[in-house]
């Protein structure tokens, strides 16, 4: 899909196929160019008459001579905040424009602010995404559709840089979505590294990257641990990008971002059960989505320095697996009793906290598929939110809320940090069964370097859907990257 501003003061619209207004309640919130001046009353007229059918997530269509003029409504769908609504607004357009097979139309969008127009275009842009590499039918395109967004006065002069924004930020979204989707034995941890290598490239990043022997010599367990079971073994990415130049000096931040990258999780030799295992394809969304975080952040410029590590391994049972009861030395020093292979994201995310201290970090916020207790606990619309820092959470939770990506914060609370204690080891990878995701970030917690600001983002619920969510088609999601770059804006003040 392709979007271009134009100023709806100047546009004329012959040749033009379909134009777009929408509504909210019974009025317009865009107006007809010029050149249809005629019409404006015919369209305000029906959104007024017809504003209860319309309300109903319907649309009207008017006859207009040589084009079509629909009239959409701005869905009023609770718990959504009206960007996020505008999103699905912009879903719904681009499956009419798909359905009228309609190479070209325009939307009017007039009488929305700058961060309205880009929430828009992100609609527009993440609804068109659709992962066919594996479909049969391979039958090329008629044409990349166009849309034309119609603005005017400060919204134009914003358009531009809000367009750009949505643009440079749902290309790394969708390319988050492209790995995660991804079938397991297609991408093992020595292709996402590849993958990561590729990305850094582009973007002008520094890689840094260990095999299972750098691993083992720099003394990072957890990934060895878990990963040694497959004949694929596991990596550790490093990935930079550093424009702070202004802001040298010990008060100037460094944002680390720590993904959890199982790029396929069978549990290990405390195996899953067969029913919904091919969805463990996206236990490796959360170093995709810092992947794409990190890329969009490089694509914007944003004066902060910032890097991502990804912990890749597989989690599959075989010879040198890793079994209940085995302990290892964590890089802190701390030993570990594994007393279910099936909590393994805890144990690599050990190395990548312990690699954000020794980069440098004064800001960590690790993702990580980690717990169906926190998908039990809030569904599967909610991310769960851990911090050690009041001051950090709170900005996170305000990124969230520009995104539209929804956070519930939950206590890391010390009175279940004995669930972890262990007799023979240090610590035991899993609690009691109650509180598991809370006892999951309290183990993690165990591993933040001293004096740094961190979060626990769990993602269980919000990366990957198995049905159509929002103005997302099933699958991967990429949910937290918009929130994360938000969160890169804020820290760079």
């Amino acid at each position: 899909m392709k979007l271009i501003l134009e100023a709806i003061e100047k546009t004329r619209t012959e040749g033009l196929p379909a134009l777009v207004l929408l509504a909210e309640q019974d009025k317009l919130v865009g107006n007809l160019p010029k050149d249809r001046n005629s019409l404006q009353n015919q369209v305000s007229a029906v959104v007024k008459n017809q504003a209860n059918k319309i309300l109903n997530d319907s649309w009207e269509l008017i006859p207009a001579g040589d084009f079509l003029a629909a009239v959409f409504q701005v869905p009023q769908k609770k718990g959504l905040s009206r960007e996020d609504r505008l999103r699905l607004a912009a879903s719904r357009i681009g499956e009419w424009q798909k359905a009228r097979s309609l190479p070209r139309i325009a939307v009017a969008v007039d009488r929305l602010s700058s961060s309205e127009i880009r929430a828009l275009c992100e609609g527009f842009l993440i609804a068109a995404y659709d992962f066919r590499k594996y479909k049969s039918d391979k039958k090329p395109e008629k044409g990349e559709p166009e849309i034309v967004i119609l603005a005017s006065g400060e919204g134009f002069k914003k358009g531009g840089a809000a367009l750009a924004d949505a643009e440079a930020v749902c290309r790394q979204i969708n390319l988050c979505r492209d790995l995660v989707n991804e079938p397991g034995s297609s991408l093992d941890p020595e292709d996402f590294a590849q993958a990561a290598r590729k990305a850094a490239k582009e973007h002008g990043l520094s890689f840094k990257v260990r095999d299972e022997k750098k691993l083992q010599s720099d003394g990072y367990m957890g990934l060895w641990t878990v990963g040694k079971g497959s004949d694929r073994p596991p990596r550790m990415v490093t990935l930079g990008y550093d424009n702070s130049k202004a802001k040298k000096g010990p008060k100037a931040p460094h944002f680390v971002m720590v993904g959890k990258g199982v790029t396929f999780d069978t549990g290990g030799i405390s195996i899953k059960p067969s029913q919904g295992m091919w969805e463990m394809k996206c236990d490796m969304a959360g170093a995709a989505t810092v992947l794409a975080a990190l890329c969009a952040i490089a694509d914007l410029k944003l004066p902060i320095k910032v890097s991502a590590v990804l912990c890749l391994a597989e989690n599959r049972p075989g010879n040198a697996a890793v079994l209940p009861g085995d302990i290892f030395t964590a890089k802190n020093g701390k030993t570990i009793m594994v007393d279910n292979t099936d909590a393994e994201g805890r144990l690599i995310l050990t190395d990548g906290l312990a690699e954000a201290g020794a980069i440098g970090a004064t800001h960590i916020i690790d993702l990580a598929t980690l717990t169906g207790a926190i998908v039990r606990a809030i569904g599967p619309s909610i991310t769960g939110l851990f911090s050690n820092d009041a001051v950090f959470a709170h900005l996170m939770i305000t990124a969230g809320e520009t995104a539209s990506e929804k956070f519930c914060q939950l206590p890391l609370e010390e009175e279940y940090r004995e669930y972890l204690d262990d007799p023979v080891a240090d610590m035991k990878n899993v609690g009691k069964q109650e509180a598991g995701a809370i006892t999951a970030a309290l183990f993690l917690q165990e591993f933040v370097p001293a004096k740094t600001a961190w979060s626990h983002w769990d993602i269980a619920g919000t990366a990957f859907t198995t049905a159509p969510w929002k103005y997302y088609k099933p699958g991967a999601t990429g949910w937290g990257v918009k929130s994360l770059v938000e969160v890169a804006r804020a820290l760079a003040g």
